[in-house]
């Protein structure tokens, strides 16, 4: 009996994959079957084949069921419509079958904006879809396959995963092209899916978990990853937001991470002493931290740099680049984003900007050296943006080192500090105001310091006549700077 008798007989219509709900949604809709008649039961897991046992659509169906009058011409739905339907059919919702023939029934009877994001059914079809592909991106990633002993045959690679939705078919053609005639076997609480080298073979559940996995290899990558952890750089916060902690549970390092950033945590409140020392009894001395650490030899090169923590979150360190004996110096903040990843100073929105400035204030970018005060980029994450973070003082303090054998080895007549974090760390004052000293010349040792405001600052603001405004300081301040350049430094500066 086809589904719209079925359904004129009362009956509920049990699918139990997308090939059945796709036979029975085009028998209902050539007979001109309401939504809201149709009762769906679901029956068990998605069928490995989608579309196997589907007929076309222009096949012709059983004759229409007694008090239902079939429709003339047989549905058409859109390959694009079809596909989402398809991948949204895999979204574990309890309503699932019955929600898809609704979309369908809108899009036959011409209401073709059920796919559209501002329609409340194509808003839930795109949340749907997302989620699949969200699932079958995450089994891609997370899934981890055991060597089995080769005395017990094939497969010889076996992996347990928990998804979400019904994605294991998708997955298991994923891994067919990666793992060539390897055999292999991927189990699940609902399903199983065998690769025997040639042909794809779909079961019920094999497995009730990963505990039924057994790899004498795996105690091997125990050993080794944790010879390669490295507690001075670990971010649980990082770490959970990268991998989602439902995956935790089925990575065979998932077991020994937790002990292992507890120690890490541990060992960065210690004292520093040896265990043995550590359980004498003794007095506690007040010191200041920075009194109590050792005297270590300072770094030669600007990438083996370790005096603050950025280095650990950052791409490379950008050093200052421009004429080794240039007579202004420009000092920045801190890398950005693009000048993180390409180990170039001022090459992103900022960098691009301050090139305009140059060009109104006639002068030109190779003439000028240009640095920060801060040589790593201090980021937070933002979805998967990183977004800027001001440093701290102590990390601006810290990277004073470099930023003293720049002035040394450059020897600028003028420094012009972009903004009030350069200006800290050029005066060495840690208190500078920046409206105090903005657009104005101040003699500092041997040099003229001229403050602008940073060309961010300009890119953050929404007003356009403070944007001009700030421009024009930017420009009228290198104006100075290079007037500056040839006056004696017992001159009083002009502002």
């Amino acid at each position: 009996m086809n589904a719209a008798a079925l359904v004129a007989a009362g009956q509920p219509l049990v699918v139990s994959s997308f090939s059945e709900w796709r036979s029975a949604a085009r028998d209902l809709l050539m007979h001109d079957v309401a939504p809201e008649l149709v009762t769906w039961n679901e029956a068990g897991a998605l069928a490995a084949d989608l579309f196997s046992g589907a007929p076309d659509a222009g096949e012709p169906t059983d004759n229409a069921p007694a008090g239902v009058a079939p429709v003339k011409q047989a549905p058409h739905v859109p390959r694009a419509l079809m596909d989402m339907l398809q991948s949204a059919a895999c979204c574990r919702v309890p309503d699932r079958w019955a929600f898809l023939y609704r979309v369908i029934w809108r899009w036959q009877r011409g209401e073709h904006d059920v796919q559209s994001p501002a329609d409340v059914d194509g808003v839930k079809l795109a949340a749907m879809v997302k989620a699949v592909r969200r699932e079958e991106h995450d089994m891609h990633a997370y899934i981890r396959f055991r060597e089995r002993p080769q005395e017990l045959g094939p497969p010889r690679f076996a992996a347990w995963f928990e998804p979400r939705h019904d994605v294991l078919p998708q997955v298991a053609d994923h891994f067919v092209n990666r793992m060539g005639g390897v055999t292999w076997m991927i189990g699940t609480p609902e399903a199983s899916v065998m690769w025997d080298g040639a042909t794809l073979h779909h079961t019920g559940p094999l497995m009730s978990s990963a505990a039924d996995l057994d790899d004498a290899g795996e105690a091997l990558w125990l050993t080794y990853y944790r010879s390669i952890f490295n507690p001075a750089r670990v971010n649980a916060q990082l770490m959970q937001s990268h991998i989602p902690s439902r995956f935790w549970k089925n990575l065979p390092e998932g077991a020994i991470v937790p002990s292992m950033v507890s120690n890490a945590e541990l060992g960065a409140r210690s004292t520093g002493q040896a265990q043995a020392v550590g359980k004498k009894s003794g007095f506690t001395i007040p010191i200041a931290p920075a009194d109590a650490q050792p005297e270590r030899q300072q770094p030669s090169k600007l990438d083996e740099c370790r005096r603050c923590e950025l280095w650990q979150h950052a791409t490379q360190a950008v050093g200052g680049e421009g004429p080794k004996k240039a007579r202004i110096m420009l000092v920045g903040e801190q890398p950005g984003d693009q000048e993180d990843l390409a180990g170039k100073a001022f090459i992103g929105p900022a960098g691009k900007l301050l090139d305009r400035v140059f060009e109104a204030a006639g002068l030109e970018r190779r003439e000028i050296y240009l640095t920060n005060a801060v040589k790593h980029f201090k980021w937070e994450p933002r979805g998967k943006r990183r977004l800027h973070k001001t440093p701290a003082q102590k990390e601006v303090e810290a990277c004073s080192y470099w930023l003293e054998k720049e002035l040394a080895s450059v020897t600028p007549k003028v420094i012009v500090a972009l903004g009030a974090t350069a200006l800290k760390a050029v005066l060495g004052n840690g208190s500078a105001k920046l409206g105090e000293s903005i657009g104005k010349a101040i003699r500092h040792g041997d040099h003229w310091v001229v403050t602008v405001y940073h060309p961010s600052y300009i890119l953050r603001v929404p007003d356009e006549e403070t944007k001009r405004q700030a421009f024009n300081v930017m420009v009228d301040g290198l104006k100075l700077a290079q007037q500056l350049v040839e006056r004696p430094p017992q001159e009083p500066a002009a502002g």
